[in-house]
């Protein structure tokens, strides 16, 4: 030990106090040096974004470019490895990264990229904790639906490369093969409804010619026939181009699916009832690291199944007023059932199906005539509304949206599953219409892709409560500007809010409580006024895509927290335009990000 004297130890100490003071004193930058590195990281988050487009043919194809356009993407497991070691080293390049130096929106990106790769890296060890092939977005439907919805063929070359795609799915196939047999390997195996499902749409898809002499075409030959139909092309090459998809559809893609078909009747042999992740080995850790991915937020299981009986409660107690108002004599059971079942809120047949489209469009063209009054920002890309292709509309969800290209080629489309019109009551199609069309996802997604001077990565980014807690809050915010006129109709906007709330409590109930399938539906026919097959197709989602539902209610939730907070701070300073631009203006984000942000925007409006 060594000794020191005491006017030694007092410059020692004031020495240490001065070294620790610079060490701490945090450098300041001038504009022109934010501005640089700020330019520098944000071309850094552009280049990492165009090498992932780079490795990703059917990203390319949804950003319209028609690069690698014959090609599928990489789906074998082994990309997973060659991912996490990009993700590890993207952390490692922003760990150097002197946040000081960026400015806001720089920062928010760096935030927003940083947690994404973080999580990416934490994911890994769950990376085979999904079903490739299931009923809600299996690769046996996704892939003749990509080539369907997304392969423009503008040109006799278009028209080869969507040739070579087919002629390349026995590859990819043999791919999905693969990553189903490593996750029974790792007790990942679905239930055995899924199975049936999955099978029969592949099976559909076998279907017409040039499987069989048919009059019928089958999903993929027709839309081939139909695209080049539309073509400058004479007779002879018209033929010659039909020929050749004839051949790869039963040369390739008939004994690559067969094959597939074989895989899963085999493995459905050793399938089991069970629905919940808590089947799976480390299922908890599973399913709350799913939460938390989902609802962005620490919610427990326990607390979101608390949250949606007590939302449940509450809105029947609205729609027990709603009876009131329409001299309904009976208990709420009564109405429901009413609803269920009284002719005049069901369209029926093919005259119906167009029906409910045309209607559909008019309540979306409708609202656009109110965009000003509620937004500064609007999208430039059109909406159309579709009905579920054939091929797959018996196991496809109730409704959905698909983004339009960046480029302006193809529209945002609204899909509305027209299978079973007992599911699709026209007291609901308003509520349907505002969440997957205007205000809801077009508006959210459109513009998010539209917007400029932020990284092309946050015009993609995928945030389920934000993106699905818009959804919903637009089916309310039509109500406070003088829709939903008709009770019915305002009824329908509760039902689907009650449903998003039972999602909360089914959800969880199935993941974490080892609720049975059939529990799920009885508590979705107990307390909603949906047709069976509705209960039915949602619990079946829930066990396919544990947590997702549940970050609907928790992101309308947040949104309306967060709106109350800037009313009851501003007050008469208030905008509703401008409160909806802090949401959609600069992409989807967390909901602990958005709350930052609006909090911040009622700090400067004070």
């Amino acid at each position: 030990m060594i000794k020191l004297s005491y006017k030694s130890g007092i410059l020692l100490m004031v020495f240490a106090f001065v070294l620790s003071a610079c060490k701490n004193e945090e450098k300041t930058y001038s504009e022109a040096e934010i501005a640089a590195a700020s330019l520098d990281l944000n071309d850094y988050f552009d280049e990492q974004f165009e090498r992932d487009v780079a490795e990703s043919p059917m990203m390319q194809t949804r950003l319209g470019r028609k690069t690698n356009y014959g090609q599928w993407d990489d789906i074998s497991h082994l990309k997973y490895a060659e991912d996490l070691k990009k993700a590890k080293e993207r952390l490692e390049y922003l760990e150097k990264i002197d946040v000081e130096a960026l400015d806001e929106q720089t920062l928010l990106s760096y935030r927003l990229y940083k947690q994404q790769v973080k999580n990416e890296i934490e994911d890994y060890d769950f990376r085979f904790y999904n079903y490739p092939v299931n009923q809600m977005f299996g690769y046996h439907a996704e892939l003749p639906a990509f080539l369907i919805n997304m392969h423009r063929i503008d040109s006799v070359s278009d028209a080869r490369a969507y040739i070579s795609r087919v002629e390349a799915i026995p590859e990819v196939v043999d791919d999905v093969i693969a990553n189903i047999k490593i996750r029974e390997q790792n007790g990942i195996v679905p239930p055995t409804f899924v199975f049936d499902k999955v099978i029969e749409d592949s099976k559909n898809l076998l279907k017409g010619k040039p499987f069989k002499e048919s009059r019928e075409l089958s999903v993929l030959y027709g839309d081939f026939e139909a695209k080049i139909s539309k073509l400058d092309l004479d007779e002879n090459q018209q033929e010659n181009l039909k020929k050749e998809i004839g051949e790869v559809l039963t040369k390739k893609f008939e004994p690559a699916y067969k094959k597939l078909i074989q895989e899963l009747e085999n493995q459905q042999k050793r399938s089991s009832s069970d629905a919940g992740a808590w089947k799976f080995p480390k299922g908890k850790d599973f399913y709350t690291r799913a939460l938390k991915r989902s609802t962005t937020t620490d919610l427990t299981a326990d607390k979101i199944h608390e949250l949606g009986k007590k939302e449940v409660k509450r809105i029947h107690q609205e729609m027990r007023e709603i009876m009131k108002k329409t001299n309904f004599d009976g208990s709420l059971q009564d109405f429901f059932e009413f609803m269920r079942t009284d002719e005049q809120f069901y369209y029926e047949g093919s005259e119906g199906r167009e029906r409910y489209l045309k209607e559909a469009t008019a309540l979306i063209n409708t609202m656009k005539t109110k965009l000003d009054n509620l937004f500064i920002t609007q999208p430039e890309a059109d909406i159309n509304v579709k009905a579920v292709e054939p091929f797959r509309e018996r196991s496809a969800g109730k409704a959905f949206y698909q983004q339009p290209a960046p480029d302006g080629s193809r529209p945002g489309i609204y899909y509305a599953n027209l299978y079973d019109m007992k599911a699709m009551p026209t007291y609901q199609m308003e509520a349907l219409a505002y969440h997957e069309g205007i205000p809801g996802h077009h508006m959210q997604l459109a513009i998010a892709q539209e917007l400029e001077d932020i990284p092309e990565f946050r015009k993609y980014s995928s945030y389920t409560a934000y993106i699905e807690g818009w959804g919903l809050y637009s089916e309310l915010l039509p109500k406070e500007i003088g829709f939903y006129n008709d009770p019915y109709s305002d009824f329908g906007r509760l039902a689907m809010e009650l449903w998003r709330a039972c999602r909360l409590v089914v959800d969880t109930g199935i993941h974490a409580k080892k609720w049975t399938r059939q529990e799920g539906i009885d508590y979705y026919k107990q307390n909603t006024p949906n047709a069976e097959s509705d209960a039915v197709k949602m619990v079946e989602r829930h066990i396919v895509m544990p947590g997702q539902a549940t970050a609907y209610k928790v992101g309308m939730n947040k949104i309306l927290e967060l709106r109350e907070m800037a009313k009851t701070k501003l007050e008469d300073k208030f905008n509703i335009k401008e409160f909806h631009e802090i949401i959609l203006a600069n992409g989807a984000m967390p909901l602990n990000i958005l709350e930052e942000r609006i909090k911040n925007y009622i700090e400067e409006n004070k």
